[in-house]
C-alpha cells in the first residue's frame, strides 16, 4: 500500500491473499516455467450443503480435472466471504476463477480438492451469524448453530456427494478463519486428519484483538469494525471494503480530538457500532468473553494439528501460543506442532518474509515455511506423502535468524532470570543494594499521551512491533533502563513477565512495559549512493543505535490482581504488579544492549485512561487527569524484568 496505513482488515484481507491475488504475486520471480492456471485444472462447482437443522451453508468446491487419482478435501471455513475478488468486487458464480488456490503454490500444483465455505450467517449461507461462536450455550436462538456440528455435517455431506476424494479432509485458515478452524475440530469428524489454525483469534479478551492486559486496542478495533458489520443474509454483501475516511492522515491527532471512546465511537455510523459497541461495554473478563474463549473447548481432537503464528503479529500473537499449549495439555495422541516465523499478521500466507520495516530476516522465511513446513505436513497426513514431522516446536530466532527446532515449547532448558532497574537508568543481572526508599517517577499526562509510532499514519502500521524506539526515549514521560553493551549473546525463549512495584497519585494507571534490542553505535549501513546532482534528500534512517521493539505490552492497573474484579489504587501507595507478555525467542547479540522502556500511554494503539477508577465506556473529558508515576528500586521493592534465558 502506499499510504502508511494497515488496518486489522487489511491484514486480515492479506492473510487470506493467497486465494485472491494474482499468481505472479505468488510465483517466483525467477519461476521460468508458466503453468496452467486455476481455470484448466480444475472446475469449479458451488453448493447450499444442509446442516442438522435445516440451514444451508454455501460452499465453493474446486475438484482437479485429472481423474486418474483420488484427492484429500482441503476446506477453509470464513465470515469474509467465498467469493472471487474481481474487478474491486467479491465474484460469486461458477465462472468466476481466482488466480490461485489455498495456502501455497505447492499444494495447488500437488493436487486438492479445495473448499471455501461461508461460515453460518455470513454472506451466501443462511442462518444467524454469532462474534466468535460460543461452543456452548444454555438458549441458542432459531438459525444459530456451533461450528464444530457445522464442519461435522459439511464433512459428512463432501463425503459423500463429491466424486473422486480419498476420504480425508484438512482444514486451514488465517486469523478469524484460524479461529473456525480450531472451533471445526473439537469433537472432530474422523475423516478430519489434519488441520492448521494460523493466527487464530483465541480469546478476544485475554491478548487478542479486542484488549491487551485489560486495554482496549482502539485503533486495530476501530478500523475493522468499520468495515466488518452484520448483513442480512443469504447476500454478496458487502462486494468490497473500503478503509475509514479519517479526513486526515494522522490517527493520533485524530482520537486525540474526540479523547473517550464515546465520542470516538460517535463517529461511526449506528451499523459499524452494532458489533463494536460491545466489545466496549463488557471490559471485564466476564461472561461475554468466556463464553467466546474457545481454548476451553479444544478437546476430543482426532486430527494432526499444525499451529502457526508470527513473533511480530500485532493483532493475534498469542492466539497460535495459547491454541498450541491448550491442544497439548488435553490430547496426546495425534501429532500437536507450533510453527512462529518473524512475521506479521498473516504475513507468511503469501509474503517473501525476509524484512519487517527496516528490520531483516536474511532470508525468505515465508517461502521456507510454506515450502518446507506447512505443504510437508498436509501431504504427510491427508495423502501419505514424505515423512512424519519431527520436532514439535519449529521457532524462528530473531537476532541470530536462524530456524530452531524444540521438543516442546517454551523450552525447557530456559532458566528465569531477572534484569532489575538500577540507579542512572541503568539495567542489572544483580539486584541492587539500595539502602533507602528509592524510586524514579514521571508524570503522564492523557492530554498528551505517548505514541506508539514515531511518524504520521492512520491504523496499526505493521512494522511498529520491531519500530525504533528511539522517539520515545528521550520523552520525559517514559523510562529508560538500560545494560552495558553485552560481552556475550543472550538468548530469550519463552515469556517475558515486568515485575514491578509501583505507585500513582490517581486511582487507576497504566503500565507499559517494552523490552528492546539496542544496536551498536557502529553498525553497517546500506550503502545509497551519492548523486551530487541530484536535490537535496530526506535524512537516511541509520541503523546504528536503532532501538528494535522486540516486545512490548500494557497492564491496565486496575486489573493488576484480577481481570473480573478490578479494583482501585490508593494514591501514593506501593503495590506489586507482574505480568506475563507474550513469548519471544531472540538473541541480543554482544556488542548490543538490552533496553527497557516503561510508560502509561501507548495511544491510540489502547485507549487512554482517565487514570481516575471508574467504567471507561462511559469516562467524559473531565475525567482524564494528569498523574504522578513512580516505579520503585527500594529494599524488598526492587523492580525489573524477569526473562527466561537460555544457557549459552
Amino acid at each position: 500500500m502506499i499510504r502508511i496505513r494497515i488496518s486489522r482488515l487489511a491484514c486480515l484481507l492479506l492473510a487470506l491473499a493467497p486465494a485472491v491475488l494474482p499468481l505472479s504475486v505468488l510465483a517466483d520471480a525467477d519461476d521460468a516455467i508458466v503453468k496452467p492456471g486455476v481455470r484448466e485444472r480444475y472446475t469449479k462447482y458451488e453448493y447450499r450443503i444442509p446442516m442438522r437443522d435445516g440451514t444451508r451453508l454455501f460452499t465453493v468446491v474446486y475438484v482437479p480435472k485429472d481423474t486418474a487419482k483420488t484427492y484429500p478435501f482441503l476446506m477453509i471455513r470464513t465470515p469474509y466471504g467465498s467469493g472471487v475478488h474481481d474487478s474491486g468486487q467479491a465474484r460469486y458464480g461458477v465462472d468466476f476463477y481466482p488466480n490461485a488456490l489455498g495456502p501455497s503454490k505447492e499444494m495447488e500444483d500437488s493436487g486438492y480438492i479445495f473448499v471455501s465455505q461461508d461460515v453460518r450467517g455470513r454472506y451466501m449461507s443462511e442462518g444467524v451469524w454469532q462474534e466468535m461462536t460460543p461452543h456452548l450455550k444454555a438458549l441458542r436462538q432459531p438459525g444459530e448453530g456451533t461450528e464444530s456440528a457445522d464442519m461435522h455435517d459439511t464433512v459428512e455431506w463432501l463425503l459423500k456427494n463429491i466424486p473422486g476424494n480419498n476420504g480425508k479432509v484438512g482444514i486451514w485458515g488465517i486469523s478469524y478463519p484460524g479461529f473456525y478452524t480450531s472451533a471445526s475440530i473439537i469433537d472432530s469428524h474422523p475423516a478430519i486428519k489434519a488441520a492448521s489454525p494460523q493466527a487464530p483469534v483465541t480469546d478476544l479478551f485475554m491478548g487478542d484483538d479486542s484488549y491487551h492486559g485489560g486495554a482496549f486496542m482502539l485503533a486495530a478495533n476501530f478500523d475493522f469494525y468499520s468495515n466488518f458489520t452484520v448483513e442480512k443474509n443469504p447476500t454478496t454483501l458487502p462486494g468490497a471494503w473500503h478503509p475509514f475516511d479519517y479526513g486526515m492522515q494522522d490517527g493520533y491527532a485524530y482520537f486525540l480530538k474526540y479523547q473517550n471512546l464515546s465520542q470516538i465511537t460517535a463517529q461511526l455510523n449506528e451499523k459499524q457500532r452494532e458489533l463494536l459497541l460491545p466489545t466496549i461495554a463488557h471490559n471485564t473478563y466476564d461472561d461475554f468473553w468466556k463464553s467466546r474463549n474457545i481454548a476451553a473447548h479444544l478437546k476430543n481432537i482426532h486430527a494432526a494439528v499444525l499451529t502457526v503464528g508470527g513473533w511480530y503479529d500485532a493483532e493475534d500473537l498469542q492466539g497460535p501460543l495459547t491454541t498450541y499449549q491448550t491442544i497439548k495439555n488435553s490430547q496426546k495422541e495425534h501429532y500437536n506442532g507450533l510453527v512462529m516465523g518473524p512475521w506479521s499478521h498473516g504475513g507468511w500466507g503469501m509474503a517473501d518474509g525476509k524484512t519487517l520495516g527496516h528490520v531483516s530476516f536474511d532470508s525468505k522465511t515465508g517461502e521456507y515455511y510454506r515450502k518446507r513446513i506447512l505443504f510437508p505436513f498436509f501431504e504427510y497426513y491427508l495423502k501419505g506423502n514424505g515423512n512424519k514431522p519431527g520436532a514439535e516446536a519449529t521457532m524462528f530466532e530473531t537476532g541470530t535468524n536462524v530456524w530452531r527446532s524444540y521438543p516442546s515449547w517454551p523450552p525447557q532448558q530456559a532458566k528465569k532470570q531477572t534484569l532489575y532497574f538500577s540507579a542512572n537508568g541503568s539495567l542489572s543481572w544483580n539486584e541492587p543494594q539500595e539502602e533507602f526508599n528509592t524510586f524514579d517517577s514521571y508524570i503522564s499526562d492523557p492530554k498528551k499521551p505517548v505514541p506508539f509510532i514515531s511518524y504520521t499514519a492512520t491504523g496499526v502500521p505493521r512494522e511498529y512491533m520491531v519500530g525504533d524506539q528511539r522517539f520515545s526515549a528521550t520523552r520525559p514521560d517514559v523510562l529508560t533502563y538500560q545494560t552495558e553493551p553485552l560481552e556475550e549473546d543472550v538468548t530469550v525463549a519463552g515469556p517475558v513477565e515486568p515485575a514491578l512495584f509501583v505507585s500513582t497519585s490517581g486511582t487507576d494507571a497504566d503500565w507499559i512495559v517494552k523490552l528492546i534490542d539496542v544496536y551498536p553505535a557502529e553498525y553497517p549501513e546500506k550503502n545509497m549512493g551519492r548523486d551530487r546532482m541530484n536535490d537535496v534528500p530526506p535524512p537516511a534512517m541509520t541503523m546504528a543505535g536503532y532501538q528494535q521493539l522486540v516486545r512490548g505490552e500494557p497492564l491496565r492497573g486496575k486489573f493488576r490482581n484480577s481481570f473480573e474484579k478490578p479494583e482501585p489504587f490508593v494514591p501514593g501507595k506501593v503495590a506489586a504488579i507482574r505480568y506475563r507478555m507474550p513469548d519471544v525467542l531472540h538473541t541480543f547479540r554482544r556488542g548490543h544492549r538490552i533496553m527497557v522502556q516503561v510508560q502509561s500511554s501507548w495511544f491510540p494503539l489502547i485507549d487512554l485512561n482517565p487514570q481516575k477508577f471508574m467504567d471507561l465506556a462511559t469516562a467524559k473529558a473531565e475525567d482524564f487527569q494528569a498523574a504522578t508515576q513512580r516505579i520503585y528500586r527500594s529494599p524488598g521493592q526492587y523492580s525489573g524484568i524477569v526473562l527466561p534465558v537460555l544457557p549459552r
